[in-house]
């Protein structure tokens, strides 16, 4: 195998666990089987995805034993492109550290930013003192973060800067509202628990005003599994208050009285009440469309948890409101087909509907007797 340019995947490693991003980016966790070491799991993985890419692939890990590049095949031959791939250390020895001094030493007398260089007379005017200040993430794990407390100072891993990336992205704020519809037409797929974990995910990195709204019918749980707050309150509650919270003399505060807020994830829930049957706590279009000004004005972000009727009014305007949509399934043929029929449903509906299908985000819980590959083939 020569060096050239390859399909390049990524893993973060940490004890017996990895995370593994794939050429295409999509991130999947790997774990050691039995007495096994991560390493061999990191190799098939590695060698599987050459099988998709048709190519060698440049592998590059980083974590509690190191930093390292190779190049895997399809048939998991390795060709180091640095350290040794079987002999990953946990930490630096004396004469590495001794290496990594230097290095830093000699960066230190070179200026860091383009900007800094002395022009030649007359050549370009002096450079600003206000530059544009970017925010490097910090190195959190392998020897990186060893270096770094004791005082020298390395920069992030490429695995470290993709994450970075990506949290910086979900901590954005955006101007006006925006909202996320986590659908199937199949129960028991995950659509409750990745509600909450996106508005965990959201409010956690970009601040509060994050709200998870459990849009249900029947029987939806999404208060069961998150805390209650000090009033035991329903979007039923919320419905015959809307005019006023909606009022120019209405404080930020006055919302509290109808949502849950989540103390340690600081998102809040607006709950259906799983006690009552349908008929009770149906909700008509204009109903749905009120709710809808209210949460707009309250907070940038919604998460709708959705219910299973996906002919029903309030599942129809969610759709309607909503800028992204995510599609739980497990990995069974069952959830996995009413995934794609849904997807299908929706291409038919309408052009708009036809945008959030295709720009949709898959989320696959793998069953324990199922395998990666099975998650992969239907995603």
């Amino acid at each position: 195998m020569t060096i050239a340019t390859h399909p390049r995947a990524y893993v973060t490693v940490t004890g017996p666990v990895a995370v593994f991003v794939s050429p295409e980016g999509h991130t999947e966790h790997l774990s050691a089987v039995a007495e096994e070491d991560i390493r061999h799991a990191i190799v098939r993985r590695a060698a599987e995805a050459a099988q998709v890419s048709g190519c060698v692939i440049e592998l590059v890990t980083a974590g509690d034993r190191g930093d390292h590049r190779m190049l895997v095949g399809a048939d998991g031959a390795i060709e180091s492109l640095g350290q040794s791939a079987a002999d990953l250390p946990v930490e630096p020895s004396p004469a590495e550290l001794r290496d990594v001094r230097e290095e830093v030493r000699e960066e230190a007398q070179q200026p860091d930013d383009p900007r800094e260089q002395v022009p030649a007379a007359g050549s370009s005017p002096r450079r600003s003192f206000i530059l544009e200040e970017t925010t490097a993430p910090d190195t959190r794990t392998g020897w990186r973060a060893l270096l770094r407390r004791w005082g020298i100072a390395m920069p992030a891993s490429a695995a470290e800067r993709a994450r970075y990336e990506i949290e910086s992205t979900v901590a954005r704020h955006w101007a006006g509202h925006r909202t996320i519809a986590v659908a199937n037409g199949k129960g028991g797929v995950g659509k409750t628990i990745t509600t909450a974990m996106l508005a965990a995910a959201y409010a956690r990195r970009g601040g509060g005003n994050v709200l998870a709204w459990d849009n249900n019918d029947t029987r939806g749980t999404l208060g069961w599994r998150t805390e209650a707050g000090l009033y035991d309150s329903t979007v039923r509650d919320l419905l015959p208050a809307a005019p006023a919270l909606l009022d120019p003399s209405a404080g930020v505060s006055d919302i509290s009285a109808f949502v849950h807020h989540q103390s340690a994830d600081r998102y809040d829930v607006l709950r259906s009440n799983p006690e009552l049957l349908a008929v009770d706590q149906r909700l008509d279009r204009t109903q749905f469309d009120l709710l809808m000004h209210v949460a707009a004005r309250y907070y940038r972000m919604v998460v709708f948890d959705s219910g299973n009727d996906e002919s029903s009014d309030r599942w129809l305007r969610m759709v309607d409101s909503s800028y992204q949509l995510v599609i739980p399934t497990l990995t069974s043929p069952e959830s996995a087909e009413s995934a794609a029929l849904l997807l299908d449903a929706l291409r038919a509906r309408d052009a708009r509907s036809a945008l959030l299908a295709d720009a949709a985000v898959v989320v696959v819980t793998q069953s324990e007797p199922s395998t990666t590959r099975d998650a992969r083939r239907i995603a």
